[in-house]
């Protein structure tokens, strides 16, 4: 579905991706893996756009998409859940999700997909009418993930969704990550600093240092790769 080939991103003088290549199978739960800095976080920003790669290549379903407005790549079927939520805080539950399905035009599908997303998060269905912004920090990623199913992504990037949560709550969290992959058949991008919880729900996994791929395996594997125990496991 996704493939990245010898991907270089930089900003301005400073490069961040130093030619990684990953690809990405319809179905799939794939993590990435590593420290603050890795390239984590660049490398979904370069898959949506929003800072394209200075050379590489980067195909969605065979499409080359690396010089692609951002907006273009939504409507192909790829959506972010952003690092930090950034929801509208000012806007109630139901706007945000409103926003979310802003390029699409089937009218009904979009009001069974809201229904669909408060059987998955009831709580957000009880703050339908409530702002975003007064929402607790759980319940804010709940519907940054939310407002991205809106979009109806063939392809979901999901950067750091356990970030400053309770453990109960990104243990809720992972278990709908598992469940929207199972039940909508919607391919994973995740990165995650979790990596125990990760690596549970993931079929594959690669791990980042510097802006390179170090390592590639199934997720079973680099749970018991002793460099992956030691440096991302704590065991």
């Amino acid at each position: 579905m996704l493939k990245l080939k010898n991907i270089q991103t930089f900003y301005g003088n400073i490069q961040a991706l130093k030619g990684i290549s990953i690809e990405v199978s319809q179905g799939e739960i794939i993590t990435l893996l590593g420290a603050n800095g890795a390239g984590k976080t660049t490398t979904l920003m370069s898959i949506c756009g929003i800072v394209p790669p200075r050379s590489g290549e980067i195909l969605f379903q065979d499409k080359s998409i690396q010089n692609m407005a951002p907006n273009d790549i939504v409507a192909l079927g790829i959506c972010q859940v952003p690092e930090g939520r950034r929801i509208f805080p000012y806007l109630t539950v139901t706007e945000n999700l409103d926003l979310g399905a802003f390029l699409r035009t089937d009218k009904v599908e979009i009001k069974k997909d809201i229904e669909y997303i408060f059987e998955l998060f009831p709580i957000l269905a009880e703050r339908r009418h409530q702002a975003g912004g007064t929402l607790s920090g759980g319940e804010q990623q709940m519907l940054a993930i939310s407002r991205a199913l809106m979009a109806k992504p063939r392809l979901l990037l999901m950067d750091e969704p356990s970030l400053g949560l309770a453990p109960l709550v990104v243990k809720r969290i992972f278990e709908i990550i598992k469940k929207i992959n199972e039940e909508n058949q919607t391919t994973i991008l995740l990165v995650e600093q979790n990596a125990n919880m990760a690596l549970k729900v993931a079929h594959r996994g690669y791990v980042m240092e510097t802006g390179r791929v170090i390592i590639s395996d199934t997720a079973r594997e680099l749970m018991a790769n002793d460099k992956v125990r030691e440096a991302y496991l704590g065991i």
